[in-house]
């Protein structure tokens, strides 16, 4: 598999911008599908090219999974160290809205695995 083409820091503004009202909660309407995908892929595309590796895989249904972080490897199954979360909370951890900490404890990310939470150091990764 070729490798992906780095992501643009610019791009991944513009498409967070474009979800900006409703993932801040200034709207209620929904950013159309394509909006929030490439929003959620780019962010998510951005964590993986800053902590390289596969001993944690962060997924954000229905978009994107991703592994990250140096470290044992998996390659069957479901993987020992999990971080799972809906699009609207992990855009709001991209921007550094709401802290990882925080949204564990609350119940909007689900974090498994002793490496999970690695990821909280990670974020934010963009600022608006």
């Amino acid at each position: 598999m070729a490798p992906r083409r780095p992501v643009d820091p610019a791009e991944l503004r513009a498409a967070l911008e474009r979800v900006g009202p409703w993932m801040s909660g200034e709207s209620d309407e929904k950013p159309p599908r394509s909006d929030l995908a490439a929003a959620v892929r780019l962010s998510a595309r951005i964590l993986e090219q800053i902590a390289p590796g596969s001993s944690v895989e962060v997924r954000v249904p229905p978009f994107v999974a991703v592994q990250c972080i140096e470290g044992p490897r998996h390659t069957r199954g479901t993987p020992p160290n999990v971080v799972e979360t809906d699009p609207r909370t992990w855009l709001r951890l991209v921007v550094g809205s709401i802290d990882f900490a925080g949204a564990v404890d609350s119940g909007a990310v689900e974090a498994s695995g002793g490496r999970a939470a690695e990821i909280g150091r990670l974020l934010p990764i963009a600022r608006l």
